[in-house]
Formats: structure tokens, sequence, C-alpha cells
């Protein structure tokens, strides 16, 4: 008896992996689903309804990856699904794609509507139809008066390597030219819902689900600190592979194989290597030149692990040792850094931070030594910069929220970014660390990463992937 239940458990374990469900996300459960959707209900009204439409299918061979806002709502990883929140009944639908055979048979199980029993445990939602259930559905919700305020994101949907503000000014570019125009895939939904449904008034979803991604579940800040050390990691055998020589895009390969070796299949952005003045173009992308002796090396980049990133920079001389001057540059940055982290903490303010540290700066000022004056004047420069405390960091790296005008409140997470730029040399140095506000204060998520000018020098000095494997090409 006891051997027929093992084999019967062993047959479903088998059977759920061949259906393809074990690729469901595992990071959340139903239950955090669901208090997502009662936020919403909440701030929506019992007469509203609310729709998300998820990511269309992925361009030639670039792999599928699901939009943020979906995702955020329900974790379901198929393109050109919907989801609908009523206010009405307080209850969540989704719309689902039927199942392609042949699209399965080449790359594998696609949670779709004939999977519903499955797709409504693992998610949490009451209902799952076909996509084209949608419309009929929407049709009804008109014979009831007073017809439903419909809410939708206005803003643009975020994908692979991309962040809001990106976006917007892609769209401007695509909107000034006189030979494209085309609206943005939320302009073109938001324009379908008004000519099928004339009797809906139709509201920006976008400002409510930025207010509930600004404050991070623990689930959530556990993605971000894994992505954040991971960022680490890459950074550490990028510092170990530097010697004059070397390509800039191979520091980026070094990075990327720590990525991919532990879990991240995505990139967060570009990798910023800017090696000399290229570090000056502040996000500067192209790699594509060799790092020189006597030279710096800024690196800027972060994975996207599981649908969460983070945002880590380090500056390094090329040749493992920093001059006078150098080293009193990173001990101003770093001494920022710890300054702003010491004062974070819930009920205090981002201005009140750099107030306070800005005080603590003057003085660690004082006692670094630069020769030439251009070089302490960009320093006291920095002291009134106010963007040390940078944006917030989530599911994309530049993420959506503001948190810079009110009281910090505990699962708040972002960037903190202290720099300072030296025009006459183009020269631009920052130390950045991504931090998570606690009960009691602030976690940085690389306090491990080397940040001392003596601990970076012993580490430069270990052989790094670059040196074991070299380029094949001459």
């Amino acid at each position: 008896m006891l051997l027929r239940v093992i084999l019967a458990t062993v047959m479903l374990a088998t059977l759920g992996h061949a259906a393809g469900y074990g690729h469901y996300q595992t990071d959340f459960p139903p239950e955090e689903f669901r208090a997502r959707h009662a936020k919403i209900f909440d701030q929506i009204g019992n007469d509203a309804i609310a729709i998300v439409a998820g990511a269309p299918a992925a361009q030639g061979f670039q792999v599928f990856r699901q939009s943020n806002e979906f995702y955020y709502l329900c974790g379901v990883e198929s393109p050109h699904a919907y989801i609908l929140l009523n206010g009405r009944t307080r209850q969540t639908a989704l719309y689902l794609p039927h199942t392609d055979p042949d699209r399965e048979r080449n790359a594998g199980k696609i949670l779709s509507a004939e999977d519903a029993e499955k797709v409504r445990e693992m998610t949490g939602v009451d209902a799952v139809y076909p996509v084209e259930e949608l419309a009929r559905h929407l049709s009804r919700m008109q014979v009831k008066t007073p017809v439903p305020r419909v809410y939708t994101p206005m803003l643009p949907w975020e994908g692979v390597e991309s962040s809001r503000d990106e976006l917007l000014y892609q769209q401007a570019l695509i909107a000034s030219d006189p030979w494209d125009g085309r609206p943005s895939r939320e302009a073109w939904f938001v324009e379908k819902l008004r000519s099928r449904y004339p009797a809906f008034a139709i509201h920006d979803l976008s400002p409510i689900l930025d207010e509930l991604r600004l404050v991070k579940s623990e689930r959530e800040i556990s993605l971000i600190r894994k992505a954040s050390q991971i960022a680490a990691w890459a950074l550490i055998e990028a510092m170990k592979s530097t010697r004059p020589g070397v390509m800039e895009y191979q520091l980026d390969a070094a990075a990327r194989y720590v990525f991919l070796t532990n879990g991240a299949k995505y990139v967060a952005y570009p990798a910023i290597v800017g090696g000399g003045t290229n570090a000056w173009l502040g996000h500067y992308y192209r790699n594509s030149d060799p790092l020189k002796d006597q030279e710096m090396v800024l690196m800027d980049f972060a994975p996207d692990y599981r649908y969460y990133t983070s945002d880590v920079t380090r500056w390094w001389p090329v040749n493992g040792k920093y001059n006078d001057d150098q080293k009193a540059f990173l001990k101003f940055v770093l001494g920022y850094r710890n300054a702003l982290i010491s004062r974070i903490k819930p009920g205090v303010t981002a201005g009140a931070v750099l107030q306070d540290a800005r005080v603590e700066m003057k003085a660690l000022l004082e006692t670094l030594k630069f020769s030439k004056s251009h070089y302490r004047a960009a320093a006291e420069k920095a002291l009134d910069f106010a963007g040390h405390l940078s944006h917030p960091v989530g599911m994309t790296v530049h993420d959506v929220g503001v948190y810079r005008n009110k009281p910090f409140v505990e699962g708040q997470v972002f960037a903190v970014d202290p720099m300072l730029w030296v025009p006459e040399e183009e020269m631009y140095i920052r130390m950045e660390d991504v931090v998570v506000v606690t009960a009691t204060g602030a976690e940085n998520f690389t306090d491990f990463l080397v940040a001392e000018p003596e601990e970076i020098e012993r580490l430069m000095a270990e052989p790094g992937i670059v040196q074991q494997y070299p380029a094949r090409l001459p």
C-alpha cells in the first residue's frame, strides 16, 4: 500500500511537471496577489473596474518577458493576456489566449485559457476566460447603471531593459517623427475602449499602481536584495578582470557571466563601462574602447532577476593603483554614502537627510587634500547637489513612484548615489548602492561590496575571468 502511495505521488509530480505548470513563478503566493487586488479595489471604489493589458508576443527570436504591471498583479507570463478587477463585486478575472499546440511543441508550455482551474489556484484570481470573452463581459457591464468608471494604465508598460523615463523619451521621438507618429500601445488600448464602449469614462490607473509599487513587500525586498548581491559579485569579477588593454566590453561580458550563473536571465539596463572620459557621458553604453593605464573606469550594471532589479556603481583604476587625488575623491563619495545611509529611517524626509549629511561632509572635506584647486571646487559643489538620494528601485532600475516628497516609510527601496563632476577634465565620479528603509534605519544590500581604495586594490591584484578565459580572436 505504501509503495502505491509513493508511486502515485511520483506520477502526479511527473504529470504536473510535464504539463509545464512548474514554469509558473514561485516567488509570490496567491495571497499576495489578492492583497494587491484588494488595495486596487479600495482605491477605485465600488462603482469602477480596472483593466490591465499584458505584454504582446515578443518580436523575432526575442524571449517573451511579461510587462511589470501585469506580472505585479498575477505573475502570469503569457502574451496577449488581460486582467480585469471588478470593483462592484471585488472579484478578479484573467483573460488568456487559447492553447497553441504548435507553439508549445517548439517553445514549451504556456499558460492558456484551457488551464483555467490551475491558473485560478496559482494566481488567486476568481475566474479565467478565453481572451475573446473580454469584449462580451465589458458590453454586459454597460447594462446596469450607473455605468462603471474604467481605469487602465496610460503610461508606458515596462519590459526588458526599460524604465518609464526612457520609454516616455522614446515615445516623444516617435511622435515628433513626421514619417512615424504611431500611438503607444496604451493609447491604442484606450482608444479601443472609447470607440467600442463610449459609455465608459476612462481614467488612468498608473498613479494607483505606482503608489502600490513604491512600498515593497518582504518578498519583493528579498528579490531586490538578491539582484543587488548578484550585481555586487559581478562588479567584483569586473574589478579582478581589469587590466590595461582589456576592452570595456570584456568587463561587460565578465559581469553577464556572473548574472547568468546566478539565475538572472536579463539585464536591468545596458552595462555602463566607461574608461577615462567615456564615464563623463553618464549613460555611456557603447563599451567599445580599450582600458588605458593611468585612467579610471566607472562601471554601473545590474541584472533583472525574476522581474526585480538593482543599481550598483563603482569607480576604480585601470592599473590597480589609486593615486592620491583619486583616493581623496573615493573617500569623499564613500563618506557621503555612509553619511546618507546612516540617517535614513522611517519618519524623516530626504531633504533632512541631505541637509544633515551635508554638514558632516563639510567637516570631512576639510581633512582631504587635493593637488588641484578645481578638484576641491568640484567636491564643494557636490555638497549642494540634491540628487545623491536618487531614484526608486524595484521592477525597473528607475522604478515608478516618488518617495522624496514625504517622510520615509518602511519598505521603500531607492538608490543612494553620491557623485561629483570635474568638468575641466571630463571626470565623473560615483559610488552607488541600493537600500531599503527598515523599521529602525536602512539596509544597504551591497554593504559587502568593496569600497575603500585599499580593499579595491587588493581585489584587483587577483586574476579575473577575462584573464582565465581570454578572447580567442586576435
